[in-house]
């Protein structure tokens, strides 16, 4: 799984990011100001305890401290993200209600459903792509098989309850092209969020799960989680141990094109010089926000976010891998 240390912008190369950065300075000048007084609210897609919840409170404070208004966030998990988005998209185009939410979500949605209330490419307006940092597979400590071969060897013999945290996440796509590609018999649970998938998953309840650092952190480093594999094309400086899917000679589509983040989307229609009032603020809490800083370090996620012309590349690339495997796989939510 790619993340977004393949994409234009790192922490430790800035020029790009500066060049971008003065652009978005000189549309703050005539950005509209927010409603004096009139709370921000964050809509997040993912449950508390998830990169995204994680991302959401970080942008929140610093939208606090920088704009001198209230900002809260709200948690509305479930329906593949259209629950949050469809509030979102529904809301004025001013500023004052905003999504985050997951990438692979959002791109899924219009496959993984027969009917939907928003069409989130045209209803909604891509803000600033936050990175999650390496995905990690990760077992449970008293399960038999503790790597990645392992496991595949004993997922052809018998049944692995494997806890998946959003439906039609890359990490559900990889299973189910293991499941094609090496007759692995991985029995999928869905959840609505990190948090829910890492109760059963702490209890012995689901054999394996997926996730970010955010979330598979805690249990590793209690030992209660065994990790076994990284999503990237590159070892984690976390976890150097960790074999890539490329590593243990596993390849493909699923397995190399997808990248997961935070997108913080608005209204349609929400006027550009506002859009990019937003981008600034993404791009200055992940240089200068204690906060933010301590939930990139916690994902070790080095990537700048995109924001601008790199982040609708992003998205033109990742969401039209997202859906031609999930109508190869033939996925569905419903």
């Amino acid at each position: 799984m790619h993340d977004l240390t393949r994409f234009p912008i790192r922490r430790r190369a800035l020029l790009g990011a500066a060049a971008a950065a003065a652009g978005l300075r000189a549309a703050h000048a005539q950005a509209p100001a927010w409603a004096p007084g009139k709370p921000i609210r964050i809509i997040a897609a993912q449950a508390p305890g998830s990169s995204n919840d994680a991302t959401a409170r970080a942008l929140a404070d610093h939208f606090t401290q920088k704009l001198g208004l209230p900002v809260v966030v709200e948690n509305k998990p479930g329906g593949v993200s259209m629950i949050a988005a469809d509030l979102v998209a529904r809301a004025p185009a001013d500023g004052h209600t905003l999504l985050i939410a997951l990438n692979s979500q959002l791109a899924q949605a219009p496959v993984l459903l027969r009917k939907l209330s928003i069409d989130p490419d045209k209803d909604l307006l891509p803000v600033a792509s936050v990175g999650v940092g390496p995905l990690v597979g990760v077992v449970h400590k008293d399960f038999p098989a503790q790597t990645l071969e392992q496991l595949l060897a004993y997922a052809r013999q018998k049944h692995v309850n494997a806890g998946n945290y959003a439906i039609g996440s890359g990490w559900q796509l990889m299973l189910s092209q293991l499941i094609r590609q090496q007759q692995a018999r991985f029995s999928i649970v869905n959840y609505k969020g990190t948090g829910a998938m890492l109760a059963d998953l702490f209890a012995g309840q689901v054999d394996i799960g997926g996730g970010s650092l955010a979330g598979m952190g805690a249990g590793i480093q209690k030992g209660t989680f065994k990790p076994f594999v990284i999503f990237s094309n590159q070892r984690s400086s976390r976890l150097p141990d960790v074999p890539t899917w490329s590593d243990a000679g596993i390849h493909g589509p699923a397995f190399e094109d997808l990248v997961e983040s935070n997108v913080l989307f608005a209204p349609a229609n929400t006027p550009p010089a506002l859009v990019a009032q937003l981008a600034g603020l993404v791009q200055d809490a992940a240089r200068s926000s204690p906060r933010m800083k301590s939930a990139l370090d916690l994902l070790a996620e080095e990537s700048v976010p995109l924001v601008g012309a790199d982040l609708r590349r992003f998205i033109d690339r990742t969401w039209a891998s997202y859906r031609k495997l999930t109508r190869e796989q033939g996925m569905s939510a419903e």
